[in-house]
């Protein structure tokens, strides 16, 4: 159960990191709110995940995960240019996420 609020988390934070991008500096309130509910939730989880997990372990999936679909999601929404390169490298990170939790 803590692996997957960890990826839930994880997930959490794209959204966060999505809206603070969408919130010009914090002034536009719909994204600024959903940036702040987002964040909250997802460190929450990510201390619940803690409880279980190893913090290096569960730190390095929490970030690994938001930084994946971050970046994926920006590809997708045509904000940042997509390229085999940057598919590949973002393919390596998830592999590197499996691959922790293969480990422990």
């Amino acid at each position: 159960m803590a692996w997957l609020i960890l990826i839930v988390s994880g997930a959490l934070e794209a959204v966060w990191a999505t809206a603070l991008a969408r919130s010009d500096g914090l002034r536009r309130r719909g994204p600024a709110l959903v940036f702040l509910v987002a964040m909250i939730v997802s460190m929450v989880g990510l201390g619940v995940a803690v409880r279980t997990i190893p913090t290096g372990t569960a730190y390095a999936v929490w970030v690994g995960v938001g930084a994946a679909l971050t970046a994926v999601w920006a590809m997708v929404s045509g904000a940042e240019r997509a390229s085999l390169l940057r598919i590949l490298l973002l393919a390596g990170l998830v592999a590197c996420v499996v691959g922790l939790k293969v480990l422990s």
